[in-house]
């Protein structure tokens, strides 16, 4: 079956095309029973209305296209929901595309958001270069998650990793430990901050500080566990792990528990964004939350202030993260003598 087109709407309420066209955009010319029989017919017929077709029509777009750097991810989940939330409110309509954590896919991914001429885009912590980002926010308002920018015309919200990664390490010293390492971001935009207060915070308690580079994901955290494994004796093996995400964390969890080594009883482990993975019973993974839902609904107000024409300043949204105890954070154990240690 073919599907109904506004001309069909037209001839079964009675009216013209234009007027139909005039109640989809939701005109206030048009006559409150005009208005009625439209949407009757519409709602009749399983009518609804191109998107893109109305966008072109009216020179706006309510099509916010969303860049999401990794599906696998459930923080860029929690962040969409939050967008979806705003969005439905503004009247804002959601188109997802993901780049697979590649700069050159993202860069097409972007160009093939950019085709449905969207009235602005959100990348979420993209990986792409500066100068792509540059050039897209001529075109369109853009706002960045979880990446900060000095590009004018671009909007960023963020959390702020140099406190998300001190309370890591606090959280750890007030349980006992002092051999504590990061299995960092590696060159993820997100992990330079968490990287500095990590360190920060170990300076400050006066210990050494060790960083494994790694990425944010769980086969990362897992190949981070096993070059410490090789580095040190298990009479010297670190008593607790910073991770750079939870992906991260759990992945690391799952080479101790390989290597024989028991989560929290040997080894602490915090990870990062409090995701749902984190919260699930089996894992209980101690975490620092960013405030994901909020970060979204965030991005869209940005957004929608900028279509709106109320500001052209950037604004740069910066969130308090929070520490959230769970079961992979406890006392240093004694299973091997010297675990107290303080030097590696």
């Amino acid at each position: 079956m073919a599907r109904p087109t506004m001309e069909d709407v037209a001839a079964r309420a009675g009216v013209s095309r234009a007027l139909v066209s005039l109640v989809m955009r939701d005109s206030p010319k048009v006559s409150a029973h005009r208005r009625r029989a439209v949407l009757e017919a519409a709602r009749d017929l399983g009518y609804q209305p191109h998107i893109m077709a109305r966008s072109l029509a009216s020179r706006t777009s309510n099509i916010v296209g969303v860049l999401v750097s990794d599906l696998r991810n459930a923080f860029f989940a929690d962040v969409v929901e939050g967008m979806d939330a705003v969005a439905q409110r503004s009247g804002l309509e959601l188109i997802l595309n993901t780049g697979r954590r590649s700069a050159t896919r993202e860069r097409t991914a972007l160009e093939s958001l950019l085709s449905f001429r969207p009235g602005g885009v959100i990348l979420l912590s993209p990986v792409l270069p500066a100068a792509a980002i540059r050039q897209a926010a001529q075109q369109v308002p853009i706002v960045l998650v979880s990446r900060g920018s000095t590009i004018a015309g671009v909007d960023t919200v963020n959390d702020d990793g140099e406190i998300g990664g001190a309370l890591a390490v606090d959280h750890l010293v007030s349980l006992g430990h002092s051999r504590i390492v990061h299995l960092d971001g590696g060159a993820a935009f997100t992990a330079a901050a968490r990287r500095r207060g990590y360190r920060t915070a170990m300076a400050r308690h006066g210990l050494e500080p060790m960083i494994i580079s790694s990425e944010h994901t769980d086969s990362a955290g897992m190949e981070g566990v096993r070059k410490l494994l090789k580095i040190f004796s298990p009479g010297a093996f670190p008593t607790a792990l910073v991770c750079g995400n939870d992906f991260n964390a759990v992945g690391a969890m799952s080479a101790l528990e390989e290597a024989g080594l028991r989560v929290p009883d040997d080894v602490s482990v915090v990870g990062y964004d409090n995701t749902s993975l984190a919260a699930l019973r089996h894992i209980s993974l101690t975490t620092i939350d960013q405030p994901r839902v909020r970060m979204g609904g965030l991005a869209v107000e940005a957004l929608t202030e900028r279509l709106r024409g109320d500001r052209t300043d950037p604004v740069r949204r910066r969130l308090e993260p929070q520490l959230v105890v769970r079961g992979t954070t406890a006392a240093p154990g004694s299973k091997y003598p010297g675990m107290r240690s303080n030097s590696y």
